[in-house]
């Protein structure tokens, strides 16, 4: 006899093609961020000072990338449980919102060009990291209500990053550096 499926596995199935368009806008993402950062490079390689600052700002798009990704890959194992499925959210959740409050309090902070860049690149992404913690916490008493806070987070990490790597592009193809 076949144990029928437990309430998250259903419900996790159900979420099946939400991870997976979300996988694949992330992955595209970050592949679309290389070619920023490349063309930040080429446009910068001589301004040593300038080139060091495009990690301070690409960090934070390419953490939330990984992030969207990593939950949409972790969330379609088999034969989740309530507490694998939190651990999994909770983890990554956490992990984002120390590298976000690190930068918000830490020395990251001195490396932006102006203190309100911090607002795009910290304090959103801290607050959807703590809805994917939340989302995870709640998984484990409410699953239907969790994961729509854990899709909730994803696709506002999604929507910063893609906010920040649009305003670097921006930045790095209407500035004119003098490469000489």
């Amino acid at each position: 006899m076949t144990n029928p499926m437990n309430e998250l596995e259903l419900l996790l199935q159900q979420w099946a093609n939400f991870y997976l368009i979300m996988s694949a806008a992330a992955s595209t993402l970050i592949g679309l961020l290389f070619v920023v950062i490349t063309l930040a490079a080429q446009r910068w390689v001589k301004k040593v000072e300038a080139t060091a600052k495009i990690g301070v700002y690409v960090l934070p798009s390419v953490v939330s990338y990984v992030s969207v990704l990593g939950i949409a890959a972790l969330m379609t194992f088999p034969n989740h449980t309530r507490l694998t499925a939190t651990l999994c959210i909770c983890l990554l959740g956490f992990a984002g919102v120390v590298l976000s409050g690190s930068i918000l309090i830490g020395g990251d902070k001195n490396n932006y060009e102006k203190r309100r860049d911090l607002i795009p690149h910290s304090v959103f992404p801290l607050a959807a990291y703590l809805l994917l913690v939340l989302g995870g916490v709640v998984l484990l008493h409410d699953p239907r209500c969790g994961l729509i806070f854990v899709a909730v987070g994803m696709l506002s990490l999604l929507m910063i990053a893609i906010r920040n790597t649009m305003a670097m592009a921006i930045g790095v193809t209407s500035t004119h550096h003098d490469l000489d």
